[in-house]
């Protein structure tokens, strides 16, 4: 165990000190390109609780595993999980420890759309997915998919229901023997609808799941629900967040050690060019989401669209076309919607 190093690698694994009391135990992502996700420790009557839990895999759990092993403790010793949003890497691990040894997991009571869907023995395989690409025009990104084979079916002891669903600013009491801290749940939508983040005001430490990220700017509505405007969500959750008092950035993903207000900024300020850059490709000629995806880059190291892999060819196309309906919500632009003959399917255009 040792204290955390904001310029070492990030994704060692092992226990690392956040705080008095809070530990980060990082988590592979094995096939991700997020290499790994941050679990939080922190120190509660008799035990632990985690803020996440990681990707219900043998080589996550046997690291988190490990990690307790080096507080002194086990997996029994997990009284509770406080898990950001109904992603399989901060949900599902929770899910299979808590048959096992009984720990709570709470979830924010947004995310039940989303948990009700994965669950379902009946959900239509992939369809908001194609229903979203088909209206940014992405027909080929459908048919691509189709070809790849079906995708894994959810594992339904990995997404069962939490034991309490959190309410938006509900108050959460975590201490042991050396005192208490209250961490407050702060509704969050935007990367999925009923994303939260935990706040330790008094701390002044900030439990950002996958809101504010130090390095990269989250998927936004990657869910199997679709909401109206996710990017809109996103961007006024971020200034909600602004308005909090200022903490130390605590993310699912990437080294802790800046700041809260100064990362929020910056994500404000790239997706203002963002829009501005979408708006251009389109008073140049580009009608739909996935036309404007093709003329802009992608990632800090500028890849081209084509050039991506499927999935995050994918990202590409569904982040564009939420730039592009909050230019159109703003007055920026004109969003027509239209019935395509080839597929039957419904396709946003946008003008100038």
């Amino acid at each position: 165990m040792t204290d955390d190093d904001p310029d070492g690698d990030w994704t060692t694994p092992g226990v690392f000190r956040c705080a008095p009391g809070v530990y980060r135990i990082p988590l592979p992502l094995p096939q991700d390109g997020l290499r790994a996700v941050n679990v939080y420790a922190i120190a509660d009557a008799d035990g632990w609780t985690l803020v996440d839990s990681g990707w219900a895999i043998d080589e996550s759990r046997d690291l988190l595993g490990k990690a307790l092993a080096a507080l002194g403790s086990g997996f029994g010793d997990v009284r509770r999980f406080l898990i950001t949003h109904a992603h399989r890497d901060h949900y599902t691990l929770a899910s299979i420890l808590r048959r096992e040894y009984g720990a709570r997991v709470l979830l924010g009571a947004g995310e039940k759309p989303n948990l009700d869907i994965i669950a379902s023995p009946d959900r239509a395989e992939r369809e908001p997915e194609r229903t979203r690409l088909l209206r940014c025009g992405a027909v080929d990104i459908v048919e691509e998919i189709g070809r790849s084979g079906p995708w894994p079916r959810p594992v339904p002891e990995e997404w069962e229901a939490p034991d309490e669903w959190i309410a938006d600013r509900a108050a959460i009491a975590v201490g042991d023997q050396s005192g208490t801290r209250t961490l407050t749940a702060v509704e969050t939508p935007g990367h999925t609808r009923g994303h939260l983040v935990f706040t330790d005001a008094e701390n002044e430490l900030f439990f950002a799941g996958d809101h504010v990220l130090p390095r990269i700017t989250p998927s936004i509505g990657l869910q199997p629900t679709i909401v109206d405007s996710p990017l809109g969500q996103f961007l006024d959750s971020l200034r909600l967040v602004r308005s909090l008092p200022d903490a130390g950035l605590l993310p699912a993903h990437g080294a802790i050690g800046g700041r809260v207000h100064a990362r929020v900024d910056e994500l404000l300020a790239h997706h203002d060019v963002r829009l501005a850059q979408s708006r251009d490709a389109v008073v140049a000629g580009a009608p739909t989401a996935q036309d404007v995806a093709r003329v802009l880059r992608w990632t800090r190291r500028e890849h081209r669209f084509d050039d991506m892999d499927l999935f995050n060819r994918m990202l590409a196309v569904l982040e564009t076309g939420a730039h592009l309906d909050v230019l159109a919500d703003r007055g920026d632009l004109v969003r027509s919607e239209t019935v395509d003959p080839a597929s039957g399917a419904m396709i946003a255009t946008y003008t100038a």
